[in-house]
């Protein structure tokens, strides 16, 4: 008897909205935890209501990070395009910039892109998105970040950059061949060596990248 109490008395302190009651989940924690499944009828209808883009979930992450981090493009897009900031960073200091660069999410990318993102906004190893985007071998996204005014020279905490990730944390193959073509191609320094003086050179060298270290030569590199 008590629990039915309880139950119509829920059921009556719902707001006369037709909004479904999401177990005491406030309106931006229900855009979040919609985002999170997917659920694109939901995060239209929440964003119609003024849910705020803004919120963040427990770890610091905007409804737009979890959308990059899923690879919910369609969702990612409504986001964007009611305000949500591509250079909030969560509390691992990823952006969703940053993530969709390190993950491989093009399309992300691109809707991140679009919304003149800062680049100067860095990740928690001082890189930018092109860097990780370098050394996981994405190529695609490595040539759409080229096309902007990203520092393909920047150099993170580890005192790499983009070239030297390309080459030190790979496996040298075709991806990586492509990316360090595209890195010289955009003018990357092939001489600027890491925080141990070794080159892009002296690197693919060392672990029998032949194909790569013949693009390094003919773009100059000692």
């Amino acid at each position: 008897m008590i629990v039915r109490i309880v139950v119509l008395a829920l059921v009556c302190a719902l707001p006369e909205t037709g909004e479904v009651w999401s177990g005491g989940m406030d309106q931006q924690q229900a855009l979040i935890a919609a985002t999170e499944r997917n659920d694109r009828t939901e995060v239209r209808r929440l964003l119609k209501e003024g849910a705020d883009v803004a919120a963040r979930d427990g770890q610091g992450r905007t409804a737009l990070l979890v959308a990059t981090a899923r690879n919910h493009v369609e969702i990612a897009g409504l986001l964007i395009e009611a305000g949500s900031d591509v250079n909030a960073q969560d509390r691992k200091q990823d952006s969703p910039l940053l993530l969709a660069g390190a993950s491989g999410h093009l399309e992300i990318l691109k809707l991140a892109l679009k919304a003149n993102p800062d680049f100067t906004i860095y990740n928690r190893f001082g890189g930018t998105a092109l860097i990780p985007a370098c050394e996981r071998g994405h190529v695609e996204v490595v040539r759409e970040l080229l096309k902007t005014k990203i520092d393909v020279n920047h150099v993170n905490r580890l005192g790499w950059t983009g070239l030297l990730e390309a080459i030190i944390l790979s496996d040298g193959g075709p991806r990586h061949q492509e990316i360090v073509r595209l890195l010289v191609a955009a003018g990357a320094d092939v001489n600027l060596a890491d925080g141990e003086g070794g080159t892009p050179l002296q690197h693919a060298r060392q672990k029998g990248f032949r194909d790569i270290a013949v693009i390094l030569e003919k773009a100059g590199a000692r």
